[in-house]
């Protein structure tokens, strides 16, 4: 959203400006890899002058300090100085392999999960527990920390499917060990948590034509996608 005059007089005036330029991002590294690096090709062969360096980190990153002209973030917006446009949505399930729910059995209800073996994402934003809704709509907390904690999501489903414990992931990471039988959900009974997934620039960035582009592009990629179209 343009918030101002000025902004959207610099939109109009870029509009007339072919997209050029480097375009750094910053992007969590198994959303990049397995959903942003395949769509990156075409982008540039349709803006043939704009180069890209694009980050692969699991860290919250300052986006002017260390000059990334936009991120791509899951779930909740903290910086509300930034803007930010939603691209898709994306499912979090609590998942594990049929072969940890014979061994260790399943949860059936949120307190049952204090007697299981969780996989806890280092970077998590709300720290080292799950915020999850029970059927009555109760929000409720799960402490998380102490079996295994990895700072990247693709290791964490790694060892979901491994049988090592119970992850909470989002759908474009397990949708397809989920559709091949690898992993199951923990607790079907429980509401689904949907979470955005955004383009985030800092201000007037959008102005410029590279980050524009970049950005109308990822919308037309995604549009099939989420929240469970993975």
């Amino acid at each position: 959203v343009l918030n101002d005059a000025g902004e959207a007089d610099a939109l109009v005036t870029s509009m007339q400006s072919a997209p050029s330029g480097l375009l750094r991002i910053s992007v969590a590294t198994d959303f990049g890899v397995n959903h942003l690096s395949p769509v990156l090709g075409e982008f540039l062969q349709e803006f043939p002058d704009i180069t890209v360096n694009m980050v692969l980190n699991n860290r919250y990153v300052e986006l002017i300090s260390e000059g990334f002209d936009l991120a791509i973030r899951i779930g909740e917006l903290e910086d509300s100085t930034l803007r930010a446009r939603k691209l898709c949505e994306t499912n979090r399930r609590m998942i594990a392999s049929p072969e940890y729910f014979e061994k260790y059995g399943r949860p059936q209800k949120i307190d049952d999960l204090n007697e299981h073996k969780l996989l806890h994402y280092s970077n998590n934003s709300s720290g080292n527990v799950w915020k999850l809704t029970a059927p009555s709509g109760e929000k409720r907390q799960v402490r998380t920390a102490g079996w295994l904690t990895v700072n990247d999501g693709q290791s964490l489903l790694n060892a979901a499917i491994a049988g090592l414990g119970i992850a909470y992931l989002p759908s474009f990471l397990y949708a397809e060990a989920m559709n091949d039988g690898q992993v199951e959900e923990a607790i079907p009974e429980l509401p689904i948590e949907t979470q955005g997934i955004f383009a985030v620039y800092p201000p007037g960035r959008f102005t410029q034509p590279k980050v524009r582009a970049f950005i109308d592009f990822l919308v037309q990629s995604f549009a099939d996608k989420g929240p469970d179209a993975w």
